[in-house]
């Protein structure tokens, strides 16, 4: 069981009560008609149009064989001096950091930290983000940031693109704290570090990681700050508590069925860049966008087709058994809701994705606040045919709209594949896609 938090020096707890300032209750006949509504919606629905991935990463095994690799979230790296030799990211749980080139072929792993005791939880590495020109005591530096979720820290990453022996290199200040953990007994309970985007700050150059926490609709505002010897450590600014429990159209109280004392997570996040405006999909609700400083009232832009569902947990298949739909939840998305990312265009304009993991799709709002982040339209990342499947079930994805040298002068989405085909016999097995990020332009915008 997890211990109450004390307060720490330097923290400022922001606990909204937001369920009720989130969502308006309309009366019981709107809200049949939005029932009705919603019905009819998915009795005709359009399929969605398909983009098919140009490379794929080496399959990884999430078992004693493979060292319990599992992929799960991209991030992309630019060389501006040679965009053709940029990097994908890659984060692979207890197998760690995985580094790419543009062809998919391995560049670089490096393993997760160990436990620190027999009895206490291995590195996990969850998500990762970039940060780009961070003031070191060294010097100017791009890092890597990912969240291990084993030792509830961030860890830090310096990139340099032809070091000897690899891209990357540790920089994570050994002081660093826990992010949400008192002690191990609690790191070891594993509500730890889980989502992670970053974020700088025009106005000041302060950069920032925005960290959710497992099974908890926690998210804390992290400054990232230099510690001596060209390393990187943290300090937590604030935290904030989305809903979880939601009040519905028809009066009644509603929360996502989920294991005994688990509370609806979030993991993908991002933040635009321009306006410091968050985007956090929360797995089994929908998308909130909020302030990146966790300042303001997060708003739900839009909502999983399961919002509303009532669920009863069973103990012995560990699953939820599913009541009547009442048809409060929204059109485009399916629980989960991960793999949240944005595509930026230098006029503003610019789209924000997310992977709907209970339909295998992907989803599309406008990037504009002033659009009301207004839903655009969404695809499928299906087989190219032969060994080249598509995507299923996938975790996380990040896009980069800038000319990557020949191989994608279009841009680049880089998406997981929960699934991997053919596969290998029974063994669990992921990997990355790489998808022109043009085609999938051309098919949000047709």
């Amino acid at each position: 069981m997890t211990r109450p938090r004390t307060a720490r020096p330097l923290v400022l707890a922001v606990t909204t009560a937001l369920a009720a300032a989130a969502l308006a209750v309309p009366a019981r006949a709107d809200a049949d008609a939005q029932a009705q509504a919603h019905a009819r919606h998915r009795g005709h629905a359009r399929p969605l149009p398909a983009v098919t991935p140009r490379a794929e990463t080496p399959v990884l095994h999430d078992d004693d064989a493979g060292g319990n690799a599992d992929a799960d979230d991209p991030a992309i790296w630019r060389n501006t001096a040679a965009p053709g030799r940029s990097l994908v990211i890659a984060t692979a749980k207890e197998g760690g950091l995985r580094v790419y080139d543009l062809d998919a072929r391995p560049v670089q792993s490096i393993a997760a930290p160990p436990a620190d005791a027999p009895d206490d939880a291995p590195g996990r590495f969850n998500n990762v983000d970039l940060v780009h020109g961070l003031r070191l005591s060294s010097g100017r530096a791009d890092l890597a940031v990912t969240s291990d979720r084993g030792h509830d820290r961030l860890r830090f990453y310096r990139i340099d693109r032809d070091r000897a022996g690899g891209p990357l290199t540790d920089v994570t200040d050994a002081a660093a704290p826990a992010v949400f953990s008192r002690d191990q007994a609690e790191i070891n309970d594993q509500r730890t570090a889980y989502g992670l985007a970053t974020w700088t700050d025009p106005a000041t150059g302060r950069s920032f990681a925005v960290v959710s926490r497992r099974e908890r609709t926690s998210i804390a505002l992290l400054e990232l700050l230099p510690a001596a010897g060209g390393r990187v450590t943290y300090r937590t600014v604030r935290t904030l508590d989305l809903p979880a429990t939601f009040r519905l159209p028809n009066g009644t109280s509603w929360a996502p069925c989920g294991e005994p004392g688990e509370l609806p997570q979030v993991e993908g996040m991002v933040v635009d860049p321009a306006d410091g405006t968050l985007y956090a999909g929360q797995e089994d609700v929908g998308i909130w966008r909020l302030r990146a400083d966790l300042t303001g009232t997060p708003k739900l832009l839009d909502k999983v087709r399961e919002y509303g569902v009532p669920g009863v947990y069973d103990e012995e298949t560990e699953e939820c058994a599913p009541g009547a739909d009442p048809g409060y939840g929204g059109t485009r998305i399916s629980s989960d809701v991960e793999g949240v990312t944005l595509v930026t265009e230098a006029d503003g304009d610019g789209y924000l994705l997310a992977s709907s993991q209970g339909d295998n799709t992907f989803a599309a709002y406008d990037r504009e606040v002033a659009d009301r982040n207004a839903y655009e339209g969404g695809f499928r990342v299906v087989p190219a045919g032969g060994t080249l499947d598509g995507s299923e079930e996938c975790d996380g994805a990040a896009a980069l709209n800038a000319p990557l040298g020949a191989k994608y002068p279009n841009g680049l989405l880089v998406v997981q594949d929960g699934h991997d085909a053919p596969g290998d016999g029974d063994r669990p097995a992921t990997d990355f896609k790489f998808v022109d990020l043009g085609t999938v332009l051309d098919a949000v915008e047709d």
